[in-house]
C-alpha cells in the first residue's frame, strides 16, 4: 500500500493510502513554499502573504510518497520566535521602530539606498539556479535550501552577486538547464533599470562552498520610463530568442516606499495602479542583450503570472493572466479572508476584476511604410490585432482565451515553444479563492476541472509521462486541503488528459495552502 511519511519538526508520522495507485514512473520530489505561520506571541500578521514561510515536500518513490514540512529557518523566523513576537515587517506588516531611537536621523541614508533592508522569508516559490535549490520572494535576499530534508544551507543576497535590489520568483529555464530572471536596479547603483540576468547551468560548486550566483551574467537592462516609479513585475515571457517584459501601469513609488515607516505606512501601500496609464511591452533579443526598436503598446493592465510564449511565423506570441485593477492583492488581506462568505462576497463584489488569459501577438517584421490603422498580425489561429498607429508604434488588441484562471502551469516541455494546455487553479472572488483546479485547451477552447466538496487544491503542477510525445501525456500533482475537519489533508493525482482521479493519499498533518513550488526529478537535478 501506498504511504505517507511526515516530518514536521524532526516528528514522523505514517498514513495509508485513499484511493488508488501512484504511478511507478513517477519518482521524484515536488516542494511547496507559502505562508504558514500567521500569529507570534501575541502579534499577528495582516495579510495572508507576509506568513512565515512554511516549506514542504512530496517524494514520490516506487509508488510511496513521503512527505517532509519544516518552517524556513530565516533570519526573520529566528528573530520573531526568540522575541516571541513579530520584529521584521513584512509587505502588509510594518512593525515600527521605537520613537525613541529617534529613527527621523536615518531618513536620509535610508532615501539614499531607496529601500530599506527587507525581510528573508522567502515564501513565494523555489528556484533553481545551478544545482542549487532556493526558497524565494521578491527582494533581494534568498535562503539556499536543501531539497531533500528542507534545511537552510545559507542566506544569499543578489548584491553580492549583480546590482539588484528585487528580482521575481519565477525565472524561466532553457533546454540547456541555465536559468533566466529579471529583477530591479534602484538609485543606490546608479540610473535605475530593470535588469534581465542568466546563470549557467554548470555554475554549482560540486563541494557546495561557492554559490551559484557567482556565475551570474547580466543579459541586458531595460530603463525605467519613470525614474521613480518603476512597474511592478511577478513574472516575464521567454522564447527560444527573445525575452517579454510587460511594463505595466500598477507600478512602486519609490520615495513612498523609501520612507514607509516615518509615515506609519506598509510597504503595499506604495503600490498604485494608474490606469489611465499605458502597458508598454518590451522584446528584448536573448542573444545580442538589445530590445527591439518597434514601440509595443496596450491598454491598462495588471498581470502576475505570464503563461507561456512562443515564435510563429515571424510573430513573437505569449499568453498571460491579466486583470483589469489591482484589487486582487486586498482579497488576501486576513482580515477579509476571515469574514463570513456572503459578507465578504457582499461587500467587495464591486471591487472585483476577474482574472483574464489573453494572448498578445507580436510582428517581428515592421514596415515603417505601413497604413495607420494596419493589422500586422498574419496568424490564422488567434483574434490578436496589432495595429500600426501614425507614429509608427504598435497597439496590441489581445485574444481572450479563458476568464477565470490564475496560478497557470504548463508541460515546461514546451516552454518557450508552440503549445495548447495550461493548467490552473479558478479564482473567484471568496474567503476562500481556490475551490478548482482546471486545464484549457487553447486550440479547443474547451476546459474541464477537478472539484470535490470542502477541498481547497493547491496550484496545480504538471509531470511529463517518461518518453511522452503528447503534451498532456502525464499526471497533474495537488495537495488539497478541507475545511471540514473529518476530511484529511491529501496529495492528489490526476490523469492530465482527462483530469481523471489516478490515486490520492492522505496526510496525517496540518497542511497549509501554499503559493508556487518546482517538481525535482529523481533521475536529474534540472
Amino acid at each position: 500500500p501506498m504511504t505517507f511519511i511526515w516530518e514536521h519538526h524532526l516528528l514522523c508520522l505514517v498514513s495509508s493510502v485513499l484511493a488508488g495507485c501512484v504511478p511507478e514512473w513517477l519518482q521524484g520530489t515536488l516542494l511547496r513554499n507559502g505562508p504558514g505561520l500567521f500569529k507570534v506571541g501575541d502579534t499577528e500578521y495582516n495579510h495572508w502573504f507576509d506568513g512565515m514561510a512554511l516549506i514542504h515536500s512530496f517524494t514520490f518513490k516506487d509508488g510511496d510518497v513521503y512527505y517532509r514540512s519544516k518552517f524556513l529557518r530565516s533570519d526573520t523566523f529566528k528573530k520573531n520566535t526568540q522575541a516571541n513576537k513579530i520584529v521584521v515587517s513584512e509587505f502588509g506588516t510594518m512593525i515600527y521602530p521605537d520613537p525613541c531611537k529617534n529613527i527621523f536621523s536615518k531618513a536620509f541614508s535610508y532615501l539614499l539606498a531607496a529601500i530599506p533592508d527587507f525581510t528573508d522569508n522567502n515564501l513565494i516559490n523555489i528556484i533553481r539556479y545551478g544545482e542549487d535549490y532556493y526558497a524565494s520572494s521578491e527582494v533581494n535576499y534568498m535562503n539556499q535550501i536543501d531539497p531533500m530534508t528542507l534545511d537552510v544551507i545559507g542566506k544569499m543576497n543578489y548584491r553580492n552577486h549583480i546590482a539588484l535590489n528585487m528580482a521575481t520568483s519565477h525565472p524561466h529555464y532553457d533546454d540547456e538547464g541555465n536559468t533566466y530572471n529579471m529583477g530591479t536596479a534602484l538609485m543606490r547603483f546608479g540610473m535605475p533599470n530593470y535588469v534581465i540576468f542568466k546563470v549557467p547551468v554548470n555554475a554549482s560548486d560540486k563541494e557546495h562552498k561557492k554559490p551559484a550566483l557567482r556565475k551570474v551574467k547580466q543579459v541586458c537592462n531595460i530603463p525605467f520610463r519613470s525614474t521613480l516609479f518603476p512597474s511592478y513585475f511577478h513574472s516575464f515571457g521567454m522564447t527560444e530568442n527573445y525575452i517579454i517584459f510587460v511594463e505595466q501601469p500598477f507600478k512602486l513609488d519609490i520615495v513612498r516606499l523609501a520612507t514607509a515607516i516615518f509615515r506609519s505606512a506598509n510597504w503595499a501601500s506604495c503600490l498604485r495602479y494608474d490606469k489611465e496609464d499605458l502597458t508598454l511591452i518590451h522584446l528584448v533579443d536573448k542573444k545580442t542583450g538589445k530590445a527591439v526598436s518597434t514601440k509595443f503598446y496596450t491598454d491598462a493592465l495588471v498581470v502576475f503570472h505570464h503563461i507561456n510564449a512562443y515564435e510563429d511565423d515571424g510573430h513573437v506570441v505569449f499568453d498571460m493572466v491579466t486583470y483589469k485593477d489591482s484589487n486582487l492583492y486586498e482579497m488576501f488581506y486576513l482580515a477579509n479572508l476571515r469574514k463570513e462568505t456572503h459578507e465578504f462576497i457582499e461587500s467587495n463584489k464591486v471591487n472585483f476584476s476577474p482574472p483574464v488569459c489573453q494572448r498578445f501577438v507580436l510582428p517581428l517584421t515592421v514596415d515603417k511604410d505601413t497604413p495607420n490603422g494596419t493589422n500586422l498580425v498574419r496568424l490564422k489561429d488567434t483574434t490578436a490585432k496589432t495595429v500600426m498607429q501614425g507614429d509608427g508604434s504598435l497597439y496590441c488588441l489581445p485574444d481572450t482565451i479563458f476568464e477565470g484562471l490564475e496560478l497557470p502551469g504548463i508541460n515546461y516541455k514546451f516552454n518557450g515553444k508552440k503549445y495548447r494546455y495550461f493548467y490552473g487553479s479558478r479564482v473567484e472572488w471568496t474567503p476562500h479563492p481556490n475551490k478548482v483546479i482546471g486545464k484549457g485547451d487553447i486550440v479547443t477552447r474547451k476546459y474541464i476541472e477537478w472539484t470535490e466538496e470542502d477541498c481547497y487544491p493547491s496550484e496545480p503542477v504538471f509531470v511529463a509521462t517518461p518518453g511522452a510525445v503528447e503534451e498532456d501525456d502525464g499526471v497533474i500533482l495537488s495537495s488539497v486541503v478541507s475545511l471540514n475537519p473529518k476530511k484529511s489533508p491529501f496529495m492528489l493525482v490526476l490523469n492530465a488528459k482527462t483530469f481523471e482521479e489516478i490515486a490520492r493519499a492522505s496526510i496525517d498533518a496540518s497542511i497549509h495552502m501554499d503559493l508556487h513550488g518546482h517538481f525535482i526529478p529523481t533521475q536529474s537535478t534540472n
